[in-house]
């Protein structure tokens, strides 16, 4: 049968009554073809998370119902595979509740890491170009570091990021901050000439959206987008959930982003995503779209990127064009119209100064 994890909001819930709304479900379950297997629970935040099998998710709803009537926010079906690797195998589980290996209550989240690498060169040869869609060597040593910090490699079919997630906070920015520390050392010796921008986040799997930790990868993509070269972007979120003092951090190198300048952010992504196919974006209908003057616009995006609006949606477009290139048998007539732009010639243009390289020598 199909696996499912709902989403609950209880303010102030203790564990003991969780534990008595579990035992609930699983008198009632039998009645409907469903097993409740295991919960997490994060008292912090008042968040529990169901583990259910069950014959679809109208029957898992249902035990709920007349069990107890705590009806769920959000139920997802979640594959196997991206259960265990992202909440973890043979954890420890008592009268339902997940532990962690030290004893703690699992609170069911976790920390996402985001790492996009670049080449930066002129290619001229068909082993250049193999080098230029996949870095190698920066890459295997990322993922040992990755491995070294028990993090896991998550599948990413939507761009070439390497995106991985950690059980807890402070593996997950010692590796960053080795990654950071071990590519600055190498930028621009062979196999090295690249530049990486990093996000780091912390999230929950299951939210009011559909998909298994979908926002938390989404918004660490964004952070990794915004950030400046060599530098580390990290939620509000994961800093308060960090042991680590990062105030005494350089900020160039590392950088926090408050609630406030998430939201701008999501207001902005959400515009320039509704929005593909137009090429010149106007400032105007930006900054009225989301509230904002002009020059409080050119100025919040300045500060968060170091690039002007119209610049930070370009490479956003170039990065988008960069991956429907590598992964899709389109022509660069196509992949410019897909991403705004009209004029081809422009398009590649704008693509060869932000890579180094014509797109037609990529398709």
């Amino acid at each position: 049968m199909p696996i499912y994890m709902d989403y609950h909001i209880f303010p102030g819930v203790t564990v003991e009554e969780v534990k008595a709304a579990h035992m609930s479900d699983k008198a009632t379950q039998d009645r409907y073809g469903v097993k409740y297997h295991q919960f997490w629970v994060n008292k912090k935040t008042g968040s529990v998370f169901c583990l259910i099998e069950g014959p679809n998710p109208e029957a898992c709803v249902k035990v709920h119902e007349e069990a107890h009537g705590a009806i769920a926010c959000n139920i997802i079906e979640v594959q196997p595979g991206m259960l265990n690797l992202f909440m973890g195998e043979n954890l420890p589980v008592n009268h339902g509740i997940v532990y962690d290996k030290n004893g703690e209550i699992d609170s069911g989240y976790r920390f996402i890491m985001v790492l996009d690498i670049v080449v930066n060169t002129s290619l001229n040869s068909h082993s250049d170009l193999n080098k230029f869609i996949f870095p190698e060597v920066p890459r295997k040593q990322a993922q040992k570091l990755i491995n070294k910090f028990k993090g896991e490699l998550v599948e990413n079919l939507s761009d070439d990021s390497l995106i991985s997630v950690f059980k807890d906070s402070e593996s997950a920015l010692k590796c960053t901050l080795e990654i950071q520390k071990i590519f600055n050392r190498n930028l621009g010796v062979k196999d090295w000439n690249i530049t990486y921008k990093m996000g780091l986040n912390e999230g929950q799997p299951v939210t009011m959206s559909d998909g298994f930790f979908k926002d938390s990868i989404v918004y660490t993509k964004q952070l990794s987008l915004i950030a400046n070269k060599s530098q580390i972007v990290i939620s509000q979120g994961f800093k308060k959930l960090c042991s680590f003092q990062l105030i005494k951090f350089d900020q160039n190198k590392i950088k926090v982003l408050n609630e406030r300048q998430k939201s701008f952010i999501g207001n902005f992504w959400r515009y320039t995503e509704s929005n593909p196919t137009t090429e010149k974006l106007s400032i105007e209908a930006i900054s009225q779209d989301i509230g904002l003057s002009r020059p409080q616009l050119y100025r919040k995006i300045k500060s968060l990127t170091g690039r002007s609006p119209l610049n930070f949606i370009r490479d956003l477009k170039m990065r988008t064009a960069f991956n429907l290139i590598k992964d899709n048998n389109l022509n660069v007539s196509e992949v410019a119209y897909k991403v705004g732009y009209d004029d081809p010639s422009y398009f590649s243009k704008c693509f060869s100064q932000k890579f180094g390289i014509c797109p037609s020598k990529l398709v």
